[in-house]
This record gives structure tokens, sequence and C-alpha cells, in this order.
């Protein structure tokens, strides 16, 4: 019998590197899941057996799960703007949460031998002072985090109750080929990336002394396999990515190098975000094998590359907000 994996989130950033890895790389056969409503098909790696749906539609998941038997899921389907998640309440948890408890119900009924489960940082909040280490008590701060934290909580109990074997890999900032950088509400080197490339300024929140930690995809794509692979990583929480920082003036700069453009940032009203986050990736070396090779210089050339290659798409914007009350200015105008 063929062997399968289950990537949700196929056509994103994540989810189409690591089925290429895994075709490429190993004798599993690849189906995958996404509503396009974020990725683009030709993201998709030939060799993938796709299928467009929503998570939200649990019977579908369930005659999938019952057709192909798939042995590792990955779930990476999810709607990662976690600024914007304050005023998308309902949608946010629908997508991020709901469908995420639809994906472990199937996962439980079928008896799935692994389920690989990518958290965010945003589980820390801002309660600590970084790098954040993963046996901090999760205190999030906005509803993509609580909706994250809470799928964290169900697979614990998913695997106490119901024997489901799980890991959590909290990423952290991945970028790279294949990243939508046509939504204005997340990924910020992809927004300043699309900004440049249509001769607008790169926009930054606040003053921009905020720090983060910037991983380039290619990097963890190996531990992310490994992540299913391995007994160790069972019943574990794994920070991956990013072991130097920046702040996102100095992430700001570095593109406006690799880019060449004589455009300047242009700085908006801060929002409600974390002020530093970065992370320990000690774990994530010992359990997953992650090596940190490409910096954030040489992997937004890569990306840079790439994003020249691609086709002018229209970029996505939020037409009407469920709930617009504080709500900043340069979100209220496409």
């Amino acid at each position: 019998m063929e062997k399968k994996v289950l990537i949700t989130g196929v056509a994103g950033l994540l989810g189409s590197r690591l089925a290429s890895w895994i075709i490429e790389n190993t004798d599993y056969k690849v189906v995958g899941i996404d509503d396009l409503s974020g990725g683009y098909v030709e993201n998709i790696p030939s060799g993938v057996e796709f299928f467009k749906f929503d998570l939200k539609e649990l019977n579908r998941i369930d005659k999938l799960f019952k057709t192909h038997k798939p042995e590792i899921v990955y779930h990476f389907a999810a709607y990662a703007a976690e600024g914007l998640s304050p005023f998308i309440r309902k949608y946010n948890y629908e997508n991020n949460l709901i469908s995420s408890t639809n994906l472990i119900t199937c996962a439980i009924k079928h008896d799935i031998d692994r389920f690989i489960f990518a958290s965010s940082m945003s589980v820390y909040g801002n309660k600590y002072n970084p790098p954040f280490h993963e046996d901090l008590q999760q205190s999030p701060i906005d509803p993509y985090g609580v909706a994250k934290f809470g799928v964290e909580q169900d697979l614990k109990i998913a695997y106490e109750q119901h024997g489901l074997k799980y890991t959590i890999i909290r990423p952290h900032n991945f970028y790279g080929q294949n990243q939508n950088i046509w939504d204005k509400y997340r990924n910020v080197l992809g927004i300043w990336m699309y900004q440049i490339m249509n001769n607008m300024q790169p926009t930054i929140f606040g003053d921009g002394e905020q720090i983060r930690a910037f991983s380039y995809v290619d990097d963890s794509i190996i531990p992310f396999w490994n992540a299913s692979q391995r007994d160790k990583c069972i019943d574990q929480i794994i920070n991956l990515g990013g072991i130097k920082e920046y702040t996102i003036n100095q992430a700001c700069e570095i593109l406006i190098k690799v880019t060449g453009t004589d455009l300047k940032p242009k700085y908006l009203e801060g929002r409600h975000e974390a002020k530093h986050a970065w992370a320990t990736w000690d774990k994530s070396v010992d359990l997953l094998d992650f090596d940190h090779k490409i910096d954030l210089e040489e992997g937004l050339t890569k990306m840079w590359h790439w994003a020249q290659s691609q086709p002018m798409r229209k970029r996505f914007f939020w037409g009407e907000y469920e709930l617009d009350k504080g709500i900043y200015e340069y979100w209220k105008t496409e």
C-alpha cells in the first residue's frame, strides 16, 4: 500500500515547499488540501494529488481520510494576519480554530500515525522578555494567537484521551519563494516587496524599533519532516527558525539594499502587537537537526528574484471588516 502524507495549506509558502521536498526525497505520496484563499495553484508541485475545499467542511475531510488513508498530517492551513485578527474575529476563529478541530477530529477517527501542527510565536504574547522558550505559559494578545493556543490545547487533549501523536512547531517569521506577497495585512517582508515592486514606499508600523527574527523557509523543511519521523518529537512543542534578531528598520534597510530601490520607509501609526519577539532555537537543533544556513540578505535576494518573475496579481483587500472600531487608518483604504 502506498504511504501518504496529507498537507493542508499546500498552495502556501510552507506547504508547497515541504510537498516538493517530500516528493523529491521520500517514497511518500502527497495529498494536498487548500481553499486557495491565500495560496495559488501554481505553487502546488507536480505530483501532489490536490483537493480544493474549505476545512470547515467536516464531511469532506472525513471522506478524504477514508479514501486516501494518510499516515501523516501536516496542518499548515491558516489565515495568518495576526494584526488584522481583532477586526475579523469570526473569520479568524472559523478558519484558524474550528477548521483545525475538524481536522483533528478526523485524524483521531482514522487513527493517523502523526499530526504535525504549525502553530505560531504569537502564543507567547507580550508578557515575557525574549527569547521565548517552549516552557513559558502561553499568553496571546490577539485573536490569532488565541486560536493557535486553542489548537495546541486541543492537540494535547487528543493525545491524552485518544492517543493522537502530535508535534507542535512554532515557526518564526518564515519567508521565501511561494509566499503570498499580494496580501496587505500579513508577512511584512512580502508586503514590502509588493510595495517596492509597485513603486510604493515600504510601510512600517510605529518607530520600527520592534525586534524580530526571520527564517528562510527552506532551512526548516528537513526539520519539519524530521518532526514526523522521530518518536522523541511526540508530545513536544518546538520553536523553529530565526537565530539572529533584527529591528524592523534593519530588515527594511536590508530589503532596500537587495532591491536597489531609492524608496524610503513610510512610518504609520503603531499597532497592538508584541514589541519584541524572538525565540530560543536549541530544542529544534537537538530534536529536529535545524541548521540556519541562509541569512536574511541572502534569503531576501532569492525571494526578490522569484518575486520579479511572478504575475501582477490583484492585491487582496478586505472590502468590509467585521469590526471597524479602532481599525488603523492605513487599512481603511485599498
